[in-house]
């Protein structure tokens, strides 16, 4: 018979989290959190995972979420354990993922008297959360302790995104019984409401008047409406469309190169790219030429859609549509028709020149970053999913066409390095897709504690690409002038293989085209423990290979 926890507020909580369909916690070790630890790890409900580097539990939970689209939790003791948590929390905050975090805490008469493991941690996440509470056993009435619970655990469903629930508890931490409590289930009950058709036929007659539009298309979940949605968009010769490989879109008719496109343009021929009406929708980009581009040469109206929230990223924001982009395009399509332009076939040509390039360079290019991932986005199996570490590992996917069967993911809602391997391995756990995870050397030696998870499938694949530092910063001009390059760049001689020996990786190593090539030929194999394959590349060479590339495209 399992044994549950004698305390009544992490009954309240347990019981919740069944009610609500929260079906994986990911716990991290400890002793004041061992009331929630005994309850969640016995009931039948639910899955636990116990990961014990804080930072990477949390960053595991985020992979499991971004992939399930539901809250994933987290659990840690008190003390400094709860601040590891926080480079997750921004990210689920920028990125709209849904997270629950849950504290277990000291009782207000040991804060800040000297006790162990004690710090001030209600509302320690303020400027990053959706909503916050702390609980706490004096409340005389249960139902209102449920009511708080069951408004949190809500508010991450529906506005997908981080919420914190710190509860204190006093010794004896690990009474038990046999009984727990059981609550009814909640439904969700959401359905979007749609816009208001006069106020959006309004736009659309400015839409149907403008002869250039763009259409840029940031991070977002894949979805096979919105991939038909884009594609109709394409039939009006006004229209381009910008894409990035997080956007899991794809048309033959889509800019999916953006800084392939732009970089080469002079001011005159900027202003051509210069939209009437520039619609956003998704998360955040990763171009930052667009970026540059666009506050410079500033469309007459940005528009953006998304149920939650609007970045002026452009800082030229005229309005927010408060809705899901495949509710709107549903709504717009019917108000909105064809305006004879030349300016999608005018881009696409660019666009075909520029393709032309840049085979020609990568065919001729030397071992190096860029061609390294020539080679290795060729060799992903159709239908996996694929994680991308930031910095110069998504910017250079960025170059590329990726395979439409691909699903791609990448932590920009805060751009950081510190948790990408975790993210891939939770993301691996709940996918039922071969994961190929591709990483810098600076990233995976960042969270190498990634690494210390029982949970990874046999047919995990980790990509390190080691180029013996931080290459971006070969490549942006500051680090270089400013004689402290080594403190930027971090340049290392450090190697995978030991790390892989202890965690139960199968090793693979590359110096050149060739050995990269054997090494691919059996890498997405069957096996029983998954693989690791490690891709030298030549630190000081890249950033000019990468110059010479973009000056290359220049016509």
């Amino acid at each position: 018979m399992p044994l549950y926890p004698k305390n009544e507020l992490a009954q309240l909580l347990i019981a919740s989290f069944v009610a609500h369909n929260i079906e994986h916690v990911v716990i991290s070790p400890g002793s004041r959190n061992a009331p929630l630890t005994i309850g969640f790890s016995n009931h039948p409900s639910i899955k636990t995972y116990s990961v014990v580097d804080e930072r990477c539990a949390a960053f595991f939970a985020l992979g499991m979420a971004q992939q399930l689209q539901k809250p994933v939790a987290v659990v840690c003791t008190s003390g400094s354990a709860l601040l590891n948590y926080y480079p997750a929390i921004a990210e689920a905050f920028y990125s709209n993922i849904p997270l629950i975090v849950v504290s277990a805490d000291r009782p207000a008469h040991l804060i800040d008297v000297g006790d162990g493991q004690t710090i001030r941690q209600d509302n320690v996440f303020e400027n990053h959360i959706l909503t916050a509470i702390n609980l706490n056993e004096t409340y005389a009435v249960k139902s209102s302790v449920i009511e708080m619970i069951d408004e949190t655990i809500t508010v991450s469903k529906l506005q997908k995104g981080p919420v914190h629930i710190n509860i204190p508890f006093d010794e004896p931490l690990y009474e038990t019984t046999s009984d727990i409590l059981v609550l009814d289930e909640v439904l969700d009950e959401v359905e979007e409401i749609p816009l208001d058709v006069d106020e959006l036929q309004q736009y659309a007659n400015v839409w149907n008047s403008a002869a250039k539009k763009i259409v840029l298309v940031g991070e977002h979940y894949p979805s096979d409406l919105l991939q038909i949605q884009l594609t109709h968009l394409t039939k009006d010769p006004s229209v381009l469309v910008l894409v990035e490989n997080t956007a899991n879109v794809s048309h033959d008719k889509f800019i999916n190169s953006i800084d392939k496109l732009i970089f080469p343009l002079e001011d005159a021929e900027l202003t051509q790219f210069q939209p009437v009406i520039l619609l956003t929708l998704g998360g955040l980009i990763v171009s930052k030429k667009i970026k540059q581009h666009l506050r410079k040469f500033k469309p007459t109206l940005h528009w953006h859609v998304d149920s939650k929230r609007a970045f002026d990223t452009f800082f030229c924001l005229k309005h927010h549509f408060k809705i899901s982009p495949e509710l709107f395009f549903s709504q717009f399509f019917f108000l909105t028709k064809p305006f004879e332009s030349n300016f999608q076939q005018f881009w696409l040509s660019k666009k075909a020149i520029r393709l032309q390039k840049h085979q020609q360079y990568i065919e001729n290019c030397v071992f190096s970053d860029l061609k390294v991932f020539d080679v290795l986005l060729k060799s992903i199996p159709e239908n996996s999913q694929l994680q991308i570490s930031n910095s110069s590992i998504i910017r250079y996917s960025q170059l590329f066409d990726i395979k439409k069967s691909l699903q791609v993911f990448c932590n920009r809602g805060t751009s950081g390095i510190d948790g990408s391997t975790s993210t891939a391995i939770g993301a691996a756990v709940v996918s039922a897709k071969k994961t190929v995870f591709i990483t810098g050397d600076i990233s995976f030696f960042y969270d190498s504690n990634a690494l210390w998870n029982n949970y990874m499938p046999s047919d995990f694949r980790i990509i390190l690409v080691n180029n013996g530092g931080g290459g971006i910063f070969r490549f942006i001009p500051g680090p270089k002038q400013s004689e402290s390059l080594d403190y930027f760049e971090t340049p290392h001689k450090l190697t995978a293989e030991h790390l892989c020996k202890m965690y139960k990786f199968e090793y693979k190593s590359a110096h050149d085209l060739i050995s990269l090539k054997n090494q691919l030929s059996d890498f997405y194999n069957e096996s029983s423990f998954p693989k690791l394959l490690e891709i030298f590349t030549p630190r000081e060479e890249n950033d000019l290979i990468l110059k010479a590339y973009f000056n290359n495209l220049k016509e």
